[in-house]
């Protein structure tokens, strides 16, 4: 590719800046290889933001997301500032900056690395050879459903609402990515709701099994979600797809995660929009910032769905998770992912490990 493309980076908190820093390390590599030329600019975002603006998602921030071909995404939020009030938290400049580029549909590959095995806390052969995608709905349902908030009553108690909504428009548009994403896989959806209590997600169901028609060639199941977190632990090879709104999403995700052996492990790639967002799905760890503890790898597979994602650039995604094994094979591991008989590096060194692996 021989036009430049414009990467907004945004560290944000914690161990943030730290993950961020060594991505763009295999994305400036990578880009010399392959004749990839890329313009990268920064900007403030979550806590960070605050600190130095007063808000979140400044401005400023936004001006630059809009301009970019991508945006890279480290972390957002840390004890420091949740006494703040809810609207103006680091997390609200994470919804916003999802909401500003219309993001619909965030996809969090759960993929098992054969030499991690181990690594799980459950068994091995319960979890080797797992590869499941989950296609979280992101910019709707009840993390930005309408009426919100606390409000005090006549009596002095208070009463907190949050609404869960979905329009049929919403439901159609990630039901078709999934579906898309099936095509490239195994060719199996499983559609997770709660369509026998709450009737948003009924109606949710509903238009899943209508978009299906056009994807006759993919298998769709449906699962309530709870017996879908049951399943992931008790037999989660049994998933190819799955496609969820924003809140199930969100806590699916993050058990499927540790089927890995690591949170720090797993990337995700926000798509749909004007502009995509590539971020690791763990938070800030503002408990290591700072140590050179944290595991860089879900940033730079992150990196790598931008590559295919953004850009179209399948081999580069293939070189990047082809050198992380590589490296893992080796035994080198970060404290996360630390096993008997392994040597455990920091942040930096991982990095680097991932890079010779590259040039190499």
């Amino acid at each position: 590719m021989s036009d430049k493309k414009k990467i907004a980076v945004l560290p944000g908190d914690g161990i943030g800046p730290e993950i961020v820093g060594e991505a763009l390390k295999v994305l400036e590599l990578i880009g010399k290889k392959s004749g990839f030329e890329f313009d990268t600019s920064s900007g403030l975002i979550g806590g960070a933001a605050i600190d130095e603006t007063g808000g979140p998602f400044p401005e400023e921030t936004k001006e630059l997301v809009l301009s970019s071909d991508a945006v890279l995404l480290g972390a957002v939020g840390g004890p420091k500032w949740e006494s703040l009030d809810y609207a103006i938290r680091p997390e609200r400049g994470l919804l916003g900056l999802r909401a500003t580029l219309g993001t619909f549909a965030n996809l969090r590959p759960a993929k098992i690395y054969d030499v991690l095995a181990d690594a799980s806390t459950l068994k091995k052969e319960i979890i080797q050879g797992i590869d499941i995608m989950v296609v979280r709905e992101l910019t709707g349902g009840i993390y930005f459903g309408q009426p919100k908030g606390v409000e005090t009553l006549a009596d002095g108690s208070k009463k907190g609402v949050n609404t869960l909504v979905y329009t049929t428009h919403e439901i159609e548009r990630i039901a078709k990515v999934a579906f898309e994403v099936a095509r490239k896989r195994d060719k199996r959806v499983c559609s997770v709701d709660k369509a026998n209590v709450l009737e948003c997600t009924e109606l949710w169901r509903e238009v899943v099994t209508e978009v299906h028609k056009d994807y006759a060639d993919v298998e769709l199941s449906h699962m309530y979600v709870d017996n879908a977190a049951m399943q992931l632990i008790r037999n989660p090879k049994q998933f190819d797809v799955v496609v969820t709104t924003n809140m199930f999403g969100d806590i699916l995700s993050d058990a499927a995660s540790m089927l890995t052996g690591s949170i720090g492990m797993l990337p995700s790639a926000s798509i749909g929009g004007k502009v995509g967002i590539y971020e690791p799905i763990h938070g800030s760890a503002p408990d290591i910032a700072g140590q050179g503890k944290a595991n860089p790898i879900a940033t730079i597979m992150s990196v790598a769905m931008m590559f295919k994602y953004a850009f179209g650039m399948d081999e580069a995604y293939d070189t990047i998770d082809n050198a992380i094994v590589r490296v893992l094979e080796k035994d080198h591991r970060t404290p996360d992912i630390r096993q008997d008989g392994c040597k455990v590096v920091g942040c930096e060194e991982m990095g680097r490990l991932i890079l010779d692996e590259i040039e190499a």
